[in-house]
């Protein structure tokens, strides 16, 4: 697995006020301000990723390294590829520290939360461009495991494991739900494509402060439903 340690991140001050709706000139935002600024000086953010070599594709299921993902979205977006990227990028076990310092401040806690994804966020963009611009790829995309119904959160565990030692080489762990610790991480597969797609498009979830693209009721069914096979019909000899 390459790592990338430190990513460079901003955390756009006037948005994160924004978002908390916090009145300019108030002792909030005065502690708002704080925290910001106590963020950008311990935020280590990482990212490890692998470029992968696909070995074998059916209907709906990846196979890569002798690990098998089930996805009819995930096979098709990747098409006729032969390689993805699989990371995971966390906004780091520093600033999760650095979060969880806060817990029993209800409203600095509220704060830090959001602030901690405001640097995953950025970093996870950086993290794209980087490597964009080092492999050339057109127009990537992401698929993240839990994001749809059709590539449940378990397939974490495929993916940690096509990975390696995610905990020892950025600190991310999986809990047994599948959930990754620090909470402020993402994981998944990256390719290119001829157009963007985003998991949004398919999640019907309103009023989502993430979403990255607005929902499409018809895309699976226009793009993603298995083709019908028609049943073979015996000729009778005459």
């Amino acid at each position: 697995m390459n790592i990338l340690d430190n990513l460079p991140f901003q955390i756009d001050t006037p948005a994160v006020v924004a978002a908390m709706r916090v009145r300019p000139g108030s002792r909030h935002e005065t502690d708002l301000l704080r925290l910001i600024d106590e963020a950008r000086q311990v935020a280590r953010p990482k990212a490890g990723f692998k470029l992968v070599f696909i070995e074998d594709k059916s209907d709906d299921t990846v196979r890569a390294e002798g690990i098998e993902f089930k996805s009819r979205v995930l096979r098709v977006n990747l098409g006729t590829l032969e390689r993805f990227f699989a990371y995971v990028c966390t906004s780091g076990v520093e600033l999760q520290a650095w979060a969880d310092s806060y817990t029993n401040d209800l409203l600095n806690g509220y704060y830090a939360d959001a602030i901690n994804q405001a640097v995953l966020q950025s970093a996870f963009g950086g993290f794209v461009a980087h490597l964009a611009a080092s492999y050339d790829l057109a127009n990537p995309s992401a698929m993240n495991p839990g994001s749809l119904g059709d590539w449940p959160i378990s397939q974490q565990r495929p993916l940690f494991d096509l990975l390696g030692d995610v905990e020892g080489l950025i600190g991310v762990h999986l809990k047994e739900s599948f959930l990754m610790v620090p909470t402020k991480s993402v994981s998944g597969v990256l390719f290119p494509t001829e157009e963007t797609f985003a998991s949004c498009q398919m999640c019907p979830r309103e009023r989502c402060p993430n979403r990255r693209a607005p929902y499409d009721p018809e895309m699976f069914e226009r793009k993603y439903q298995a083709p019908v096979v028609a049943a073979e019909t015996e000729i009778p000899l005459c």
